[in-house]
């Protein structure tokens, strides 16, 4: 089953939302599993488990069918992110676009290539969607 990741900020702020939905309606069209993730940053020390990640998505957004909340611990949310998507060996991730530019300001640092979609796709063999934020 493939299986697709989605990045979320808690408590869920609107662009998280929309970046969540789209992610549910990609893998019902891809009949995949997805992973609900949060980052926990070290340096915020705040401790958010799955079962607060799971009932604020669930508050909003009503039950997931075949999905996983993973609530990752580290320094940079981007650098967790990738770690994720390696270690689960994800299909795809559906990101915000405002997470898509800190993802290309950080490759631009660390390569000469900051297209996010082709990096990941070469070193992690992961398609990437990404989600306009919504204007209203």
């Amino acid at each position: 089953m493939a299986l697709v990741v989605v990045p979320v900020r808690y408590p869920l702020t609107k662009h998280s939302r929309r970046t969540l939905e789209e992610a549910i309606e990609i893998a019902r069209e891809r009949d995949a599993a997805i992973t609900v993730l949060h980052v926990d940053l070290y340096q915020n020390g705040k401790k958010v488990t799955r079962i607060d990640l799971k009932n604020a998505v669930e508050r909003s957004i009503g039950p997931i069918e075949n999905a996983r909340y993973v609530v990752r611990t580290g320094f940079l949310v981007e650098e967790s992110i990738l770690d994720e998507v390696a270690a689960e060996d994800a299909d795809i991730v559906v990101i915000g676009s405002q997470q898509a530019s800190r993802l290309r300001r950080i490759f631009r640092r660390l390569t000469d290539n900051p297209d996010i979609d082709r990096y990941l796709r070469t070193h992690l063999d992961c398609e990437v969607v990404t989600v306009e934020s919504a204007h209203a």
